[in-house]
């Protein structure tokens, strides 16, 4: 298998799968409750969908010692499901109606913080990944402690470099939950209350 082949099947593809697959789920979801002549259930969609999106960031507060309860790893794996669940959710809530300006950015900027998030995950696993490997090749070539640490410095930069990533994801993140926000109190304001 080529290099190309290689970085296309480990880095690219798992992408464009999550990605794809949250796309092709909620125009599914959304032409079959077309289809039923049920478009109402997706107008409440959103509820659930904010309520499962606010549930995953249990992780971002376990990380930065908010919470203390919780294993980080568990907390990762939930934060990018309950992520991916409330993201198709409210991408079936947001449906193809162009009905408000502020609804379609906030939609807008939950897909570029999913788009960042899952950039980000395979970016460091990337990383991590070719960060032991080399580590494993020096030790196989006999190095000393000492010299694996000096040889293995700048790459030791490069990865800690990459894992600060986060400082592009929290603000797309802040950006998505102020436009999400101010749908909602939108919403709220001018929901028909009769």
């Amino acid at each position: 298998m080529t290099m190309e082949a290689k970085l296309l099947r480990r880095e690219v593809l798992p992408f464009v799968l999550v990605f794809g697959s949250l796309t092709v789920a909620s125009l599914s979801i959304d032409a079959l409750l077309h289809l039923l002549d049920a478009v109402w259930i997706g107008r409440y969609l959103g509820i659930p969908g904010t309520l499962f999106i606010l549930g995953s960031f249990a992780y971002s507060l376990r990380k930065r010692k908010w919470i203390r309860s919780g294993s980080p790893v568990r907390l990762l794996r939930l934060h990018e499901g309950m992520g991916w669940i409330g993201s198709l959710l409210v991408l079936v809530h947001a449906g193809i109606h162009f009905n408000a300006i502020l609804g379609w950015l906030a939609v807008l900027s939950m897909l570029m913080n999913v788009g960042s998030g899952l950039t980000g995950k395979l970016l460091l696993e990337r990383s991590s990944r070719r960060l032991e490997e080399a580590r494993e090749r020096m030790r196989q070539q006999g190095l000393s402690h000492e010299e694996l640490e000096e040889r293995m410095f700048w790459d030791s930069l490069t990865f800690d470099a990459v894992k600060q990533w986060r400082t592009i994801h929290f603000p797309i993140t802040l950006a998505f939950a102020v436009l999400g926000s101010a749908h909602i109190v939108g919403i709220l304001l001018f929901w028909s209350w009769n």
